[in-house]
């Protein structure tokens, strides 16, 4: 019997021809006041622009195949006019083979946004240089997403994008307050989660168990899965050992809290109609000891 949220529908491809992301993009204000709206509008539908029409690789995709994101921008202050604070909230999601079913591969709140922004000067990038923060913020999460989009279709198959995002952190922690005064901590290595601790995770040798598992997870589990169920319930378990093998690495690592934000129901609602009762309590008493936050909603496979 088949979860309620897999439902036939168009085979998945990968890459042939056009930009790769499919981004949605919504800025709203929060506590502060800018009573000038078609500013608001305008940076939404600049972002969205720059994130959709921009090829940050030499991959192909067709328009079906490009990869759905969502940025939600809320700005949080103006210390001056023209920069901006916000938190944003990232996320990005994979076609699951042969369903019309959207699983999520990223959700990552990032709380330390702040950039220059004006709406008669276009959103610039340079690969090599800093330019602006905007830029640097869109094109690091760009990489950051087709990273994660590619290590679910081949093992470890995000290191370039990775690679690239390296290079924006670098440029934007040591050009960012020198040429165009945006000094931005999230860049840095400091005590609070930020991108440049989700990016050390994903090049973390000791965390390669875990990326191992997002291939073993996606493509021979969920991609599998409408017509071989135990085998893709199977690699499903097979990669929540990887991330397990990560968390005893590095307990508590960030890459497997957001991992278990996103995915604690889908995993209980793929296990819960399986019939094989010793692989589900091994499952459950593996998920419990790995994410104790979400053990309740495990127990429920067993029932």
């Amino acid at each position: 019997m088949l979860p309620l949220f897999l439902v036939p529908a168009l085979l998945l491809a990968r890459p042939t021809k056009a930009q790769e992301l499919l981004a949605e993009v919504r800025v709203t204000t929060e506590n502060v006041t800018i009573s000038d709206r078609q500013l608001v509008q305008q940076l939404q539908n600049d972002i969205q622009t720059f994130l959709n029409t921009r090829p940050f690789t030499n991959i192909t995709y067709r328009p079906q195949e490009r990869i759905r994101c969502r940025f939600f921008v809320g700005i949080t202050e103006i210390p001056e006019n023209g920069t901006y604070r916000a938190t944003v909230r990232v996320l990005s999601t994979r076609p699951v083979y042969g369903t019309g079913y959207e699983t999520n591969l990223l959700s990552y709140a990032d709380k330390g946004w702040i950039f220059k922004y004006s709406p008669q000067n276009p959103i610039d990038y340079s690969e090599n240089t800093f330019v602006g923060n905007l830029s640097s913020l869109l094109s690091f999460y760009a990489y950051t997403i087709i990273g994660m989009d590619q290590d679910s279709f081949a093992p470890l198959g995000g290191s370039p994008y990775y690679d690239r995002a390296r290079v924006i952190l670098n440029n934007a922690s040591s050009q960012g307050a020198a040429v165009t005064g945006e000094a931005d901590n999230g860049w840095t290595d400091n005590a609070e989660p930020n991108r440049y601790m989700l990016l050390s995770n994903l090049q973390d040798p000791q965390l390669e168990a875990f990326r191992r598992g997002m291939y073993a997870y996606y493509r021979q589990g969920m991609d599998i899965f409408i017509t071989k169920p135990e085998e893709a319930r199977a690699s499903i378990a097979t990669a929540i050992q990887g991330i397990q093998e990560a968390v005893v690495r590095r307990p508590n690592t960030l890459l497997a809290r957001s991992f278990f934000t996103t995915k604690s129901e889908e995993i209980a609602n793929v296990f819960r109609t399986g019939t094989d009762q010793q692989q589900k309590v091994q499952l459950v008493n593996t998920l419990s000891e790995i994410d104790p936050t979400n053990s309740a909603r495990y127990q429920t496979i067993l029932r």
